[in-house]
């Protein structure tokens, strides 16, 4: 290639060490060595540039991005809310590997909730999302890797009518957990139909609001403190570490744990001393350990008709109600 003039050509003869003749379109010319290249690197310098040209024409911004088409078209019947796992495959490996789940609620009912997911990790980490699901539509959460779910340590679902009802619980908690049992059979089954996803019911319908004994109370005849001098009861009790007396002086989770169960103990003692028909334990959420432990105690209290842990106005989901029976 001519450097003055872009011009290729074929070296024809060499001259001397700095001059060779060149033919271009059939004239033959003696020209200096050092003006003339090979005509690759021009080809590929050009490729280059017109290969970013191209690429800065086809950029997509945020906006353009096409959304993913919705998979409800039509009206379907009615079975609940469900939870809806699509499984997307390593494109660089076999079919059946995994690489992560896109999550969806499905809300195959006529009416809409307000709704509430949480995820909890092994390392204390949590991921919250709030919204509101329409009637026969769908709602994307978010994605799962496949490795994630060996950290997971449950799901909770929270949900409430759009529109209140009184015959109608306020909120409805929903505890899941995926089971790898259960997740390789479902996805066993999923490619067996050549389906596109794998499902879970989290309610049919929603439930009216009488509240279910959470465990069945003993049949037996409670014995009972005489309230003559005793410390006055609570109609609620907040178990927070930061309102228990002393409760700053615990070095550990196991030492907070066991200073929130004694107060309860105290609490409840004096409920039942004074025939308390009923009594707030106020827990929060958080890893549902204190939640847990105070249900299987109230499993072997005699005097106890049943307890509920459903939606308070107050307190949310982070705190149990117990009845008395004398």
């Amino acid at each position: 290639m001519l450097l003055h003039s872009n011009e290729e050509g074929v070296i024809k003869e060499i001259l001397k060490d700095n001059m060779v003749v060149v033919n271009v379109g059939g004239i033959e010319f003696p020209v200096f060595i050092d003006q003339i290249d090979f005509p690759y690197f021009k080809r590929f310098s050009e490729q280059s540039k017109a290969d970013r040209l191209s690429k800065q024409k086809s950029k997509i911004y945020i906006d353009q991005v096409p959304r993913e088409k919705k998979f409800i078209r039509e009206e379907i019947p009615e079975e609940g809310i469900l939870l809806r796992l699509f499984p997307v495959y390593d494109d660089q490996s076999y079919e059946d590997n995994i690489n992560h789940y896109k999550v969806y609620l499905i809300n195959t009912l006529h009416e809409s909730f307000h709704f509430e997911f949480n995820v909890w990790y092994k390392e204390g980490e949590d991921f919250v999302l709030t919204n509101t699901i329409e009637p026969q539509k769908e709602f994307y959460l978010n994605n799962i890797a496949q490795q994630e779910l060996n950290d997971i340590i449950r799901f909770q679902f929270l949900f409430s009518p759009i529109k209140p009802d009184k015959n109608r619980l306020p909120g409805l908690a929903i505890p899941f957990k995926i089971k790898a049992k259960v997740l390789f059979r479902k996805l066993e089954e999923m490619h067996q139909k050549n389906e596109p996803s794998i499902s879970f019911t989290l309610f049919e319908t929603y439930p009216e609001n009488q509240p279910e004994a959470y465990y069945p109370a003993p049949e037996k005849k409670p014995s009972f403190l005489k309230p003559s001098n005793l410390e006055p009861p609570l109609s609620i009790i907040d178990l927070h570490i930061e309102k228990i007396p002393g409760g700053e002086k615990a070095k550990d989770s196991y030492e907070k744990l066991q200073m929130q169960l004694k107060y309860f103990e105290k609490y409840y003692r004096l409920s039942v001393a004074h025939l308390q028909p009923k009594l707030i334990v106020i827990h929060g959420i958080g890893s549902g350990r204190l939640r847990d432990e105070i249900h299987e105690i109230l499993h072997h209290k005699s005097e106890v008709r049943f307890f509920v842990n459903q939606y308070h106005p107050d307190f949310g989901f982070g705190a149990t109600e117990i009845y008395f029976k004398y």
